[in-house]
């Protein structure tokens, strides 16, 4: 019904920068959130932003002041803007919505996922 693909990973460099994109499609009467999780090898899924319809942001403490979430709600699509990248910033990053399908249905969706690795 609805598809989340998320792009824009790679490999960085500690203090550079990293752009992911993700990209909502299908089946959207309306998106109440969109957010990105991380998860490292070993550890547990975890939410680095989130941003809901109304604009309103949230960033978990180890980001704060380095990451920037942004949405554009005409598009169906959010990013996440990652500066001064740390070697604990390696991750698998995925992309997650809340999505409104068909009222008043709310679904939770997931993307694939996207590889960060930040080394020298």
């Amino acid at each position: 019904q609805v598809q989340l693909v998320e792009s824009g990973g790679g490999l960085v460099q500690p203090g550079g920068s990293l752009r992911l994109s993700c990209a909502a499609s299908g089946s959207i009467f309306s998106i109440k959130a969109m957010g990105w999780y991380r998860q490292a090898p070993g550890k547990q899924r975890e939410l680095v932003a989130g941003i809901i319809s109304g604009g309103s942001t949230n960033y978990a403490d180890s980001v704060k002041g380095r990451f920037t979430i942004s949405r554009d709600n005409a598009k169906n699509m959010v990013y996440l803007h990652m500066n001064s990248l740390k070697p604990e910033d390696t991750a698998v990053y995925y992309c997650n919505a809340l999505v409104v399908v068909n009222p008043p249905v709310l679904g939770d969706y997931w993307g694939q996922g996207t590889q960060v690795t930040v080394s020298s």
